[in-house]
């Protein structure tokens, strides 16, 4: 089966991955470099996680998306997750925070949970003041998107498929029918659209169940004597409150990274992708409280981000004989990229597309 991926973020390179192995001959096109800085997957590092909340089914997928993670550092002879457990802060009653602990005590998951007392003791950056509680739980950590960007770009050219980046797709149709920016016309057995938060530009009808956001991240500096207490931090996933926010800590080789699911507008993709004045130090002030001394966090860099997002935060699903368009939704995809690649792949290759969106939605 000739097969073309369009977008070679997480999901389109996963997928070209599992396709190869799987037999079919792969064609695998991104806009720009690879990794692409512009991409969702083209940040320094993205969380994994256990805790889901109430999404009791993206919380038992965990365990497939470690195992297609285990089974990908396999084949690119190369771990690229540091295994630094997850924390949780709480700083109101009925917060994200507690209803994230909470989805782990319903389904039986191991964690640990203290005061904030205790929690600032063993993370010294933290204001015990601010906090109701800390949870910490070990199944998750941080995957580190560039170098398994780099890695599989790699595996795939080695493996026989043809990987063409800075090659833009400017237009397709529901027969297989693939148009190049440079008007060059292509066909395949199957098309896979994984195009993130560009699928509107090519799948406009899409424009009912998915929007598209634009967002951004800040990567600070922090004080000096707490440098080697953040080295050996684990996630943060929420820092409680009513931001949305979370912190990945600064390991092999990334930076201290802040973002907040309330720091978020409507946005075409290629819009607003500059950092605005003052966006730096809004995202650092989301973060305190819990985080002690926050003006003495320098901004090191400030980068944006686009995501698609379903009305119910959910993956999305579009698919027939010909076509398989696939997004991962509200920025939590990543997590699950080498788990999400298999299962397309499987799909295409099988046909079986209700059970790929039953597993893609996670409502069970």
């Amino acid at each position: 089966m000739k097969v073309v991926v369009i977008g070679a973020g997480i999901a389109g390179l996963a997928t070209a991955w599992a396709l190869v192995k799987g037999g079919a001959e792969v064609t695998l096109y991104e806009q720009g470099p690879i990794p692409n800085p512009l991409s969702a997957s083209g940040d320094q590092h993205r969380i994994i996680r256990r805790a889901y909340g109430s999404q009791g089914g993206y919380q038992r997928r965990i365990s497939e998306a470690y195992a297609a993670w285990d089974e990908m550092w396999t084949d690119l002879g190369a771990k690229h997750l540091v295994d630094t457990g997850f924390l949780l802060l709480s700083q109101q009653p009925g917060d994200e925070a507690e209803r994230l602990r909470d989805g782990l005590a319903a389904g039986g998951y191991p964690f640990e949970e203290f005061s904030g007392a205790e929690a600032a003791q063993r993370y010294p950056f933290l204001d015990p003041a601010a906090l109701r509680f800390g949870a910490w739980s070990p199944e998750g950590g941080v995957l580190l998107c560039r170098a398994i960007a780099a890695g599989l770009r790699d595996w795939l050219a080695a493996n026989g498929a043809e990987v063409r980046a800075e090659t833009r797709v400017a237009a397709l149709d529901a027969t297989g029918s693939v148009r190049l920016a440079d008007e060059t016309a292509l066909t395949a057995d199957h098309v896979v659209v994984t195009a993130g938060a560009w699928v509107l530009k090519l799948v406009p009808a899409l424009a009912d169940r998915l929007t598209t956001y634009r967002t951004a991240v800040a990567y600070l500096t922090p004080p000096a004597d707490l440098a080697a207490a953040w080295e050996q931090a684990p996630v943060i996933l929420d820092v409680g409150g009513s931001v949305d926010s979370y912190i990945l800590p600064p390991v092999a080789g990334t930076g201290l990274k802040v973002g907040a699911g309330i720091h978020r507008r409507i946005s075409a993709p290629d819009n607003g992708r500059r950092p605005e004045p003052g966006e730096g130090e809004q995202l650092r002030g989301y973060v305190s409280p819990p985080l002690a001394r926050i003006d003495e966090y320098g901004i090191a860099d400030v980068v944006t981000c686009a995501y698609t997002f379903t009305e119910d935060e959910h993956f999305f699903l579009e698919a027939d004989d010909r076509m398989t368009v696939v997004s991962a939704c509200s920025g939590h995809g990543y997590k699950f990229g080498a788990a999400v690649g298999r299962r397309v792949a499987d799909a295409v290759l099988s046909g079986d597309r209700d059970g790929l969106r039953a597993w893609l939605e996670a409502r069970d």
